[in-house]
């Protein structure tokens, strides 16, 4: 069963999504969850968690699912690197509580209970070493009226449409991806990194049915939610130029072990 948080504990600031099946990624992920894989020497969700970490996270919430008891087996209750403090590990299972994964907005919702007003969610299968968790784009972010801010990226070979649109002014935009004016598209929409924070309220909201805890298991995408605040002007963004891949094939998690610095 999910692991509550201790009451005398703090609510945890920070979501691990790391219960996918990695489909695209077999026959390695038949043996091992992907975020367990080796990137450069450690498993790529390893990468996510010492971020989250030196971003001053102390409790994480992971999401598990396919083979998800490998990941508290490899990481136990209590992150600890040098010269951090450390980070408490706390697992919402989905897949011992309802058999697989319940998709990217039914995680965020099952794990509701245990996070905090404002919480960031990062991918474990998305490689972003340099991105900064930083305290101060958490209070920027708790202080504005926006329910939902994203890190976009470049369109990769694998997405060139792109995912949403960036205004002037940092709002996310839903915008239409129209076949006859692809490379039009290309330019004005960006990626999403999988990289947010989150207010309570933005899963709270009409968008979003699911109640908090998910308790009956129900899947949802993030996608349709995300488009309905957009159109709401409830989800600001911006965009990341850093080191960002997302591993989802054995030729992206090849690629990046062979570019080892």
């Amino acid at each position: 069963m999910t692991r509550a948080i201790p009451p005398s504990a703090p609510a945890a600031t920070a979501l691990l999504l790391a219960a996918g099946r990695g489909e695209r990624m077999r026959p390695l992920t038949d043996l091992h969850p992907k975020p367990l894989l080796a990137v450069r020497g450690k498993p790529l969700m390893q990468w996510a968690m010492e971020g989250l970490q030196r971003g001053g996270v102390h409790q994480l919430v992971i999401n598990t699912a396919w083979l998800g008891e490998q990941i508290p087996q490899r990481f136990g209750q209590v992150f600890q690197t040098a010269g951090q403090a450390s980070m408490h590990l706390h697992y919402s299972q989905e897949g011992v509580d309802f058999g697989g994964a319940l998709e990217t907005a039914g995680g965020i919702v099952r794990a509701l209970p245990q996070l905090d007003e404002v919480f960031w969610v990062a991918a474990g299968d998305v490689f972003a070493p340099e991105f900064v968790f930083s305290l101060e784009a958490r209070a920027r972010f708790k202080a504005s009226p926006q329910l939902a801010h994203l890190w976009l990226v470049p369109n990769p070979e694998h997405n060139p449409l792109g995912d949403f649109g960036l205004s002037a002014s940092g709002l996310a935009l839903n915008l239409p991806k129209l076949a006859t004016s692809a490379a039009t598209e290309a330019l004005s929409r960006y990626t999403f990194s999988t990289i947010a924070l989150y207010k309570r309220a933005f899963f709270e909201a009409a968008w979003c049915r699911i109640p908090a805890g998910n308790p009956q298991g129900v899947k949802a995408p993030l996608a349709s939610m995300l488009r309905a605040a957009m159109d709401n002007h409830a989800v600001s963004a911006e965009l990341y130029r850093g080191l960002w891949t997302d591993v989802g094939t054995p030729e992206r998690l090849g690629g990046l072990n062979r570019s080892t610095p």
